[in-house]
This record gives C-alpha cells, structure tokens and sequence, in this order.
C-alpha cells in the first residue's frame, strides 16, 4: 500500500520540487495550499490539493491530516523586509507550533520539518557551519532568520514531547521550478538579464533543489529522532558562482566587487526613510547584513548517515537557467 503523506509549503520552491519526487517515488499526496486555483503546476500531478493554511485551530488542521502516516512540514514565509517581523513570527513559529499540535492529533507517525542554515546562524571560528554549532539567537541577522530558530525550537519541544520528528536544514537550493524566485534565483536572472554590473562579495552553500529533496525522503527513511542534518554541498564566493555562470552562458561576468558600505546606506535610506514617504523598499537592510558573512557549511553527516546527493553545481546552475529561459523569467 503506497503511503500517504501530507505536505505543506507545497507551492514553493521546494515543496514543488519534494511533491514531484514523492509522486515519482509512490506516495499518495495531501498538500495544504491557501488557494488551489492559483498552483496549476500541481493539479497535473494527481496529488490532493487541501485548501487552507497553517495558522488555523490545530484540531481542524488534524482533521484534514486524517489517514496520512508522514508529514512533510515545508511551509515558511521568507521575507528581510523588518515590517513583516509580526507575519514571519505567526507563519513560521506559532505555524510550525499548530503543525505539529495537528500532527500529534492526527497520529501522524513521522514528521520531516524543514527549518535553514539561517536557524543555526555562521560560526564566529570562520570554519564551515555543521549540526553542532548554535549561533545565540540575539545574534542571527533580521527577522527571518531569528522566526527559523524560533521555529526549530518548536520542533525540538515536540520531540520532547515524544514526537518523531527528523529537522533538515538546507542551506541554498538551486534549480528548476523556483518560480518565485528566491534571492538566489533573483541574482542568476539579474545575471541572465545583464543587471547587475557590480556585486557585494560573499559567500554561499549550493546544492541542486533535487538533492534537497531526496535529502527529505532520506531524512524521513534513515534519519534519527530528533537530529538534524544540514542538506548542502559546495561552499563558494560569489565571485566564483558568477564565473561559472558567465562559463555556463557566455554571457560577461560583473566588473567587480564593491565595498559594502556602499549597498548598506542605500539599504539604510531605503528601508527607514523612504519606507515611510511610501515608496516601496527594494534593497533590505538585513540582507546586505548578511553578505558581510561568509555563510558556509559542512553537510558531511547528511552524506554520511543520509546518502545525500552531492550534484555537481555546474548541473544545478545549468537546470536553473534551463528552466528560467524555457518559462519566459531571462
């Protein structure tokens, strides 16, 4: 008898690319969408679409659960923007809270939550980040990456509680159906489309979406109660990410790297001044933040306790491109 599964974030870039291979791999699927008239994508797929979404009572979420032995618990709202501290708070923390109350209700029998590399934060040693490190909350940078704690906390009390939960961390995917897109898609089309003369330098763990996703499916098949695994692969600048780009086109890499200092006062008047003579804000300040750091990774236990896929990143940026051109985004 094919499992059944529940699935939330399916609509996403992730969630689209899991729900694809699970229908390749024989499960029955029940995806949670808020509105399933605007995800054609998945209705060709012969999967469940449940209308809804997580921040309901976790009683009715159970009963939508009903008859389904696994949930894969993707669903996050992703944003740098400091305004929407309060949505990302009630989507990602007290969301995975009425997930897992609902899952616990329902009798699911293992749950696969995918929290990000942004929830465990960069080590200050400057090595590679890996499952036993822990950067203190107050020090993760914006919003977002604070509510993925906050939300891997979650998952963790639950364990406590006597769930089986596995927690997947995967650090930056790259490939087809990022229909969004995500920031890094957004850099690949800004490349694609000749915009973007100039770069701040930084750095970055890729991996191909589809190795994230069977990285889920061996989470839920081998990995430990409780534990977490970091999905990665390769950890590369962003320098070197734009000229295996421009190797991969033939189009021009950027003229060069720029002083952050530069991107940051932009991002400075941007969010805190022009925000509030109402203009829509463009560069967040927490991202530029971010570039300040290396965000590097080491996905050596999910490689070896898992079998994660490693890729190659050639392939991943190559399926990324593909699937920008042939859907009209460059």
């Amino acid at each position: 008898m094919a499992v059944s599964a529940f699935v939330t974030g399916a609509s996403g870039f992730v969630g689209t690319n899991l729900v694809h291979l699970l229908v390749e791999k024989g499960y029955q699927i029940r995806a949670l969408v808020r509105n399933p008239d605007r995800v054609p994508h998945l209705h060709t797929l012969g999967i469940d679409l449940i209308p809804g979404d997580l921040n309901v009572n976790p009683a009715d979420l159970a009963q939508q659960m009903q008859g389904c032995s696994v949930l894969f618990h993707v669903a996050a709202h992703y944003s740098l923007w400091q305004r929407d501290r309060d949505i990302l708070h009630q989507s990602n923390v007290l969301g995975t809270r009425n997930i897992l109350a609902a899952a616990r209700q329902a009798g699911i029998e293992r749950t696969v939550y995918t929290s990000s590399v942004a929830a465990i934060g960069v080590d200050p040693s400057g090595q590679p980040g890996t499952e036993a490190y822990q950067s203190p909350p107050e020090k993760l940078i914006g919003d977002y990456k604070k509510s993925k704690y906050w939300a891997e906390q979650e998952a963790v009390n639950a364990v406590q509680q006597g769930q089986d939960i596995v927690i997947v961390n995967p650090s930056t995917p790259i490939g087809p159906w990022d229909a969004k897109p995500t920031p890094t898609g957004e850099m690949i089309l800004k490349f694609l489309r000749g915009q973007m003369p100039v770069y701040v330098e930084t750095g970055l763990n890729l991996i191909h979406v589809r190795d994230v996703v069977m990285g889920h499916l061996l989470a839920l098949e081998k990995g430990k109660r409780g534990d977490r695994y970091i999905l990665g692969h390769q950890n590369l600048t962003l320098g070197e990410i734009l000229n295996r780009l421009a190797t991969l086109t033939g189009l021009p890499r950027p003229w060069g790297a720029i002083p952050i200092q530069l991107p940051l006062a932009v991002a400075w008047i941007d969010e805190m001044l022009l925000t509030k003579l109402g203009k829509p804000p463009s560069v967040p300040i927490a991202g530029v933040q971010m570039a300040r750091q290396k965000m590097f990774y080491d996905a050596s236990k999910a490689v070896k306790e898992l079998g994660l896929p490693q890729s190659p990143i050639d392939q991943a940026l190559q399926d990324a491109i593909d699937w920008f051109q042939e859907h009209g985004y460059a």
